[in-house]
């Protein structure tokens, strides 16, 4: 297995990613309020990749099949997926993003059965899977992975290129031009509140060094293998006089908190975050949105983005270059990608990546856009690169331990 810890986006935890989050069953979503909040970087979808899917319908992946809905349209794919009768997915819990229901919708939707192993394995774990059980029926067909795991995935030669029909509205800063990995959804790190235990939530990461938050501030992991707990230090960098190109703020920023006794080095599962041990989560916004319809007032729960220091970061899906159920695998890309797939990770709590395009034509539901939070929240949220993650990742993996958590 590959022990490549760069930290993309979305919880990842050393084997212990993604683990039993709440449930995200009904109606609401975290987002932006108008097309024209969206950043530009999410918002631009560029018109250059939108000719990539019909300049690609008559190449040949390394699968040995068309990067493309051939001639036959999404029928003929629909037609061998069925054929194969299966589709092999890995980390996806149920109760992550709304992908419960998006399993039992493509389920039903096409007869297909969806065998979801390992549902909290980490990006690392995925892309190994791939490797590791190659040749087998019960390989994984597509994986979802932070962005930095996509492009090393991708550079292992363990992806192969497809071009769903709605290509041209994921936008460019979320996908790779050549087609072997776009994002899916994503999320910006926000602050969650137990406020039976602290009655004053925090609005701003300034706020976490009050003495009041004393042994009550919690992130999700170790940011040296978890995605989750990196962008937690990644934002706290940017409120703290640090770019997207320094992180290090960041990281001067916890060893603060934690020695004035603020930072507890357990992480912010509902469970814990329940009880009041962690009772102070700074985690994705999904996440928290999620936690606080499941308690349902039980305990009282708040949900803010902090006013300065909005990170956000997306997961992004792949097709295995060697997935035994190859059709079903590009028929399930079609489907999340679809606008039908995309509302049902709204529902979820997260950003889908075509929002900017929906939000443009009018088909999100009143109700859900109702649901969400102000856009103003999310006006200056900031997405790192990928050489930008990389040198960020150096920079924590040499200092955490010594500097927090040691």
């Amino acid at each position: 297995m590959s022990e490549e810890q760069l930290p993309g986006t979305g919880s990842e935890r050393s084997g212990l990613t993604r683990r039993q989050f709440v449930e995200r069953g009904a109606i609401g979503a975290v987002g932006l309020a108008s097309l024209g909040s969206i950043p530009a970087l999410l918002a631009a979808c560029g018109s250059s990749s939108s000719s990539s899917s019909s300049s690609s319908s008559a190449s040949a992946s390394p699968a040995g099949l068309a990067t493309a809905l051939p001639s036959g349209g999404l029928a003929a794919l629909e037609t061998a997926a069925k054929a194969e009768g299966k589709l092999n997915t890995i980390a996806l819990p149920p109760n992550w993003a709304n992908y419960g229901k998006i399993i039992s919708g493509f389920q039903s939707k096409y007869g297909i059965t969806v065998n979801n192993a390992a549902p909290n394995d980490t990006s690392a774990q995925e892309n190994q899977a791939i490797t590791s059980l190659k040749g087998q029926s019960r390989a994984p067909d597509v994986v979802d992975v932070g962005p930095s795991f996509a492009a090393s995935g991708q550079a292992a030669g363990l992806f192969t290129p497809y071009f769903v029909q709605t290509w041209a509205s994921i936008p460019d800063s979320m996908k790779d031009p050549t087609g072997y990995w776009y994002g899916d959804y994503y999320g910006v790190i926000s602050f969650g509140t137990n406020t039976n235990v602290q009655k004053v939530p925090p609005k701003d990461w300034s706020d976490l060094l009050n003495p009041r938050y004393h042994g009550q501030v919690a992130i999700d992991g170790d940011p040296r293998s978890a995605n989750d707990a990196f962008s937690a230090v990644y934002a706290a960098a940017l409120a703290n006089g640090g770019s997207l190109d320094n992180i290090q703020p960041g990281i001067d920023f916890f060893a603060k908190l934690k020695k004035i006794g603020n930072y507890i080095p357990a992480d912010a599962l509902p469970a814990n975050i329940s009880k009041g041990s962690t009772p102070i989560a700074i985690i994705w916004d999904y996440l928290n949105l999620a936690n606080k319809q499941t308690f349902a007032g039980n305990p009282p729960y708040t949900v803010s983005i902090p006013t300065t220091g909005v990170y956000g970061g997306f997961y992004a899906q792949a097709i295995s270059a060697t997935a035994p159920n190859p059709n079903a695998a590009r028929l399930w890309q079609e489907y999340i990608y679809s606008d039908e797939g995309q509302l049902l990770y709204l529902e979820g709590f997260t950003h889908p990546a075509r929002f900017a395009d929906m939000a443009k034509r009018g088909v999100i539901p009143a109700s859900v856009m109702a649901a969400m939070p102000p856009a103003s929240a999310y006006a200056s949220i900031q997405f790192a690169s990928q050489a930008q993650i990389k040198a960020a990742t150096a920079v924590v993996t040499a200092q955490w331990g010594t500097k927090v958590a040691g």
